[in-house]
């Protein structure tokens, strides 16, 4: 019996450790639909944060009011503000308690294409829309109001669906963008091999202060 692609994945599918989550993601397919309309997207990159033993993630050091969604249950969506101007979108995964989330990099626009349009109209074509995390969110209209959302809940206007995953063979893996210091090599970040909505990797690249003295390192989800 063929696996239906439009079943929301149920809260046990996140209920596992973050790196087996990011990579059975890809493929997966998120469906936001605002008073505006509707934006569908097939991921096909991703990047995994384990929390307390991942240098790289918001949650290495502990909990804050930023980060407490990420402390779970799973299947909460997680939505963070950086640089000043971005809103980055992550799902929430393994056990209720301790903190990792998956961080949603880019997708390929299925359906709502107009509507993504109108929302990122810098994008030259299609397959650029939500090609980054920063994109992917304006493209799907998501923002903080969706902090602590439960993708696996009824009532709000997001889900996450069954989709079609990928041949395996298609699946790479390498270091996450942009991050830095103990956690810079740990490749949690998964893509879809020749989708042209793949981010570009840019390795993380130092900050320097005007003094001209190094900036710290910046910690990701």
């Amino acid at each position: 019996m063929l696996e239906q692609t439009n079943r929301s994945l149920s809260r046990e599918f996140f209920d596992r450790h973050v790196v087996e989550v990011a990579r059975d993601l890809l493929g997966r397919v998120l469906v936001c639909t605002l008073p505006e309309g509707a934006v569908s997207l097939r991921l096909t990159e991703v990047e995994a944060y384990n929390g307390r033993d991942d240098p790289g993630s918001h949650a290495y050091r502990g909990r804050t009011p930023r980060n407490e969604v990420m402390f779970g249950p799973p299947g909460r969506i997680y939505v963070y503000f950086t640089y000043g101007m971005h809103f980055c979108m992550n799902l929430v995964t393994g056990q209720d308690g301790p903190p990792s989330a998956v961080l949603l990099r880019a997708g390929e626009v299925l359906d709502g294409v107009e509507l993504a349009r109108k929302r990122r109209p810098t994008a030259r074509k299609d397959h650029e829309l939500a090609r980054g995390p920063a994109r992917l969110t304006v493209a799907v209209g998501v923002d903080l109001a969706f902090n602590g959302a439960d993708a696996c809940g009824d009532g709000i206007p997001f889900s996450v669906l069954t989709g079609t995953p990928p041949d395996p063979a298609l699946v790479r893996t390498g270091p996450r963008t942009g991050v830095s210091g103990a956690g810079a090599t740990t490749p949690w970040r998964f893509w879809i091999d020749g989708d042209p909505s793949v981010s570009p990797y840019r390795p993380h690249a130092p900050k320097r202060k005007p003094s001209g003295g190094p900036a710290a390192p910046h910690p990701r989800t």
